[in-house]
């Protein structure tokens, strides 16, 4: 069997080669940390993470990168509101993101490169740019010549004509052409800047993620992905400055994920139905949030609500109690019974999620072999005589299925409510201590137990979720 996906650049599903056989190089544009994430930027963090697992349970060596955009315009605009420095909201809110996306079972990944961190290579990828006639310099911003890259508009499907129409130069802009996109930004007076051949200034937003590329991954790629918001222009930008520059492929498969509605509208501050991941995860199960992101295909329309929430819970709550009575039926049971017959019906159901998860990696259809193996275990717990190993073959279908969705479903040791304030304690001990290793690692092992923590002007609070 083979691994399908939907690549946005050819706009079809197409076998999936990778550039070194047996391995992946993968990137996931990430959030710009200038407030707590909302469940839109939730999805593409649940969704390639499941497809990270994914490819790592069909034996490939991956690397994943995913970046944080610490300085932009929405940065720059909270410090000066809050009368504070970028770099501190940024650190706040990258901290933020790590608590929130843990709780919903979220790897770090690999690498999670900053834009402060990558400057020189942005300078030198601009500079480069403007050596090889691509870019082009006006009064300390850098632009890109978009019609010099003649393949402009490949992968959102959009002809160079058919953009002009609906183009325009905004008040202030000085480029030569109303399609140019900003490279690097000239500093105003008071703003967070960085020297350059141009005088202070910062990147623009497109072209951070080209030079992580670059840096971290190589000049192509297997899959880059994010949101289907990004395809137009963010990663369309990318492409364009990426290949001017190297004159390769920058990635063989863009994948994107489909948008979130609330309530059947648009999410958006304006209609107050704006739902951050912070106060949902508080309210409700954060792995039934994961479990309800992954029960539609990544590719498409969400409809978010908290009913569907608490369906989403209630259905991963029937897998999780029959995984619980086969667990408690194997402490009573020895080798009895037939077996051949329940382990044939194991591997169809094994074959099936492969065969579901490896057509564009299918989650809703492989959520149903999870059920599907929920009825023929309660099927076989009807038997009077039940064999060990059967049941040692389920419970371990069932959390090899789990894992690559990124769920549990076999109970946990609960910790008793005097070891996690102990816990909680060491916790605060740390960061007094400055020791942020140790206070992360505590929290993550907190959040693998189910316990949310919560900062309050009375002091660190807990519960259970």
């Amino acid at each position: 069997m083979t691994i399908h996906v939907y690549n946005t650049l050819t706009r079809k599903k197409e076998k999936f080669v990778p550039i070194e056989a047996g391995k992946l190089k993968m990137y996931v544009c990430g959030p710009t940390v200038y407030n707590y994430i909302h469940i839109g930027n939730a999805r593409p963090a649940i969704v390639f993470d499941m497809i990270r697992r994914y490819f790592l349970y069909r034996g490939y060596d991956v690397q994943y990168i995913s970046n944080f955009t610490d300085v932009d315009d929405k940065l720059i605009k909270a410090a000066k509101e809050l009368g504070e420095e970028v770099p501190e909201i940024a650190e706040r809110f990258i901290e933020a993101y790590f608590e929130d996306t843990c709780a919903l079972g979220v790897q770090k990944a690999d690498h999670h490169p900053r834009v402060t961190e990558t400057m020189p290579e942005i300078i030198e990828f601009v500079e480069t740019l403007i050596e090889k006639g691509y870019a082009y310099e006006i009064e300390g911003d850098v632009y890109f010549k978009t019609k010099k890259f003649g393949e402009y508009g490949k992968l959102s499907d959009q002809s160079i004509e058919d953009l002009q129409l609906g183009s325009r130069i905004e008040v202030g802009q000085k480029k030569n052409d109303p399609l140019d996109f900003v490279l690097w930004k000239a500093a105003k007076p008071g703003e967070i800047s960085w020297d350059s051949p141009w005088g202070k200034g910062r990147p623009g937003w497109h072209i951070e993620c080209s030079a992580m590329v670059k840096k971290y991954l190589g000049e192509t790629i297997d899959i880059h992905a994010g949101g289907q918001d990004l395809a137009f222009p963010h990663h369309e930008n990318e492409i364009a400055q990426s290949e001017a520059l190297t004159g390769k492929q920058m990635a063989n498969y863009w994948l994107h994920n489909g948008y979130i509605n609330i309530d059947n509208e648009k999410m958006s501050k304006s209609l107050g139905n704006f739902v951050l991941v912070h106060d949902i995860i508080q309210q409700h199960s954060p792995e039934a949030v994961r479990f309800f992101m992954l029960m539609a295909h990544y590719r498409s329309p969400i409809n978010f609500n908290r009913e569907l929430i608490e369906s989403a819970k209630a259905g991963l709550d029937r897998i999780k109690t029959t995984v619980s009575n086969l667990e408690h039926r194997l402490e009573s049971s020895a080798d009895l019974g037939e077996a051949d017959y329940w382990f044939s019906k194991v591997n169809e159901l094994k074959e099936r999620f492969i065969q579901e998860m490896d057509d564009d990696f299918n989650s809703a259809n492989a959520i149903s072999v999870l059920f599907d193996m929920a009825k023929l275990a309660n099927t076989y717990l009807r038997e009077q005589n039940t064999s060990k190993a059967v049941l040692e073959t389920l419970i371990a279908s069932f959390k090899e299925f789990a894992d690559v969705l990124g769920i549990t479903v076999t109970s946990e040791k609960q910790l008793l409510d005097e070891e996690i304030e102990a816990l909680i304690e060491k916790r605060n001990e740390a960061r007094k201590n400055r020791d942020f290793a140790l206070a992360d690692q505590i929290r993550d092992q907190l959040k693998e137990m189910n316990i949310i923590l919560e900062d309050t002007a009375q002091g660190v609070r807990w519960k259970r979720v």
